[in-house]
């Protein structure tokens, strides 16, 4: 597993591009929002939201109380089905205007799980499903918001717009409806209208403030729509979690057939190999014997020779696979161990008043051994630190080097290999590492006693 470091952008790179962009992006953001797409689309979902959410509701409610209704008799619980039904079909419009609207991606919820086919079987599994139920959930909370969020942004929206706008067509007041301007007060014996200059200054500046304002409102209206979407019409957190731990499980499996195919090929080109031509050398030594004793000593010799090497090369896949001193010593002296073979100076702190469980500590071997050998081939550093803690119930471990950084695990490098394996167990890797370095890559791996 090799880590790949990029190098760091040249005057043609992504860092021109931004100052492209920072170019083209003369406004500041506050004035940017009224007239960006991104306003018009969640705009757009909220002023949706209204007749959606009439429908989603009156919907659910005249199906749900139907089919209480007639729970009495046999036709409740299929229109019950029918309801809870229909409200997932409705919720999965809900995600998908969401997706184009928002950019909200959500993943679709568990499937029905049936037993059995039929349509009894099918009645059961939707009343069972809690994805239906959140459906229903969601037609009912999100009416009150819709007409909420409606209200507040098509008002903000068009006030805003017709005041910034109002030096522009205050006229109208006096030439056709016969007054000074926009009635402002007014009772049996006062009224005010905004009439001169500085009033009609003031309201287009109060427009422009409800203008400018109304984006981020609107904005922070669709985080509550959002959260609905992603809460009520998702996959649970138990169904979540259960894809995880199938990926994560096909990680494992895929990862120790892959360390199997290793050591036998290790196995099969190193020391096998050297054995067979072990056994071939003293069985001529062997014939040789009677006829030329000094040949058959110094085939003895080169074969001992042979023994020694095929020894070392067996020590180094066993510590490979697990070495001795992680079991009996703990990570500080393997650690320490890993890193007096490594090509520049490393530091190694440990500080652990206990250890953790023998396959988290073996994954935090391995993990740091690879990181090292990694800044042996790639980093180009002088020294590097290796520093290992424990947070609560969490095991962290840290390497640095002052190399030409540009690792990045998005590229397919090793790191990303090494992201899978720390994700199998529920942990997690970072890389922090800018262009011409340095390289700080954290890892945080579970305690697990």
């Amino acid at each position: 597993m090799a880590m790949e470091y990029g190098q760091g952008y040249g005057p043609g790179g992504p860092g021109c591009a931004m100052s492209g962009r920072e170019r083209r992006h003369r406004l500041p953001a506050g004035l940017r929002a009224p007239f960006e797409g991104r306003f018009w689309r969640e705009f757009g979902f909220v002023l949706l939201s209204l007749p959606i959410s009439v429908l989603l509701f009156v919907f659910t409610v005249t199906m749900v109380a139907l089919g209480a209704g007639l729970l009495v008799t046999f036709l409740g619980v299929p229109v019950l089905a029918a309801a809870l039904a229909g409200c997932r079909g409705l919720g999965a419009l809900e995600r998908a205007r969401a997706r184009g609207l928002l950019g909200l991606e959500v993943a679709e919820p568990e499937p029905l799980r049936m037993r059995k086919q039929g349509p009894m079987a099918w009645i059961g599994a939707v009343l069972k499903s809690g994805t239906s139920w959140r459906a229903v959930l969601y037609a009912l909370l999100h009416f009150p918001w819709a007409v909420f969020s409606f209200v507040v942004a098509l008002n903000l929206w068009a006030y805003g717009w017709a005041l910034v706008t109002y030096p522009l067509w205050f006229w109208v007041f006096p030439m056709w409806v016969g007054q000074g301007g926009l009635q402002l007060y007014g009772d049996e014996t006062h009224r005010v209208y905004l009439d001169n200059p500085f009033e009609i200054t003031v309201a287009a500046l109060v427009g422009l403030l409800f203008t400018l304002a109304t984006p981020w409102i609107v904005r922070a209206l669709t985080m509550v729509d959002r959260v609905m979407v992603h809460g009520l019409l998702g996959p649970s957190r138990l169904a979540t979690r259960v894809v995880e731990l199938e990926s994560d499980r096909g990680v494992v499996v895929d990862t120790a057939a892959a360390d199997l195919r290793r050591i036998e090929r290790d196995l099969h080109d190193g020391a096998q190999a050297r054995l067979v031509s072990l056994a071939m050398d003293l069985g001529l030594a062997k014939e040789k014997l009677r006829e030329d004793p000094q040949a058959a000593a110094r085939m003895v010799d080169e074969a001992h020779g042979e023994v020694k090497t095929a020894l070392q090369e067996l020590r180094d896949l066993a510590r490979g696979i697990h070495p001795a001193v992680l079991t009996d010593r703990g990570l500080d002296a393997a650690l320490s161990a890993v890193a007096s073979r490594c090509a520049v100076p490393v530091r190694v702190e440990v500080d652990l008043r206990e250890r953790p469980a023998p396959a988290i500590e073996g994954i935090a071997y391995f993990t740091v051994s690879e990181l090292l050998q990694n800044i042996s081939k790639h980093a180009r550093a002088t020294s590097a630190v290796v520093e290992v803690w424990r947070v609560d119930n969490r095991l962290m471990l840290q390497v640095m080097d002052d190399g030409a950084g540009g690792a990045d695990v998005g590229r397919g490098s090793g790191l990303a290999g090494l992201a899978e394996r720390l994700d199998a167990v529920d942990g997690i890797l970072v890389v922090d590492s800018p262009a011409g370095g340095p390289t700080r890559v954290t890892a945080e791996l579970p305690w697990r006693r």
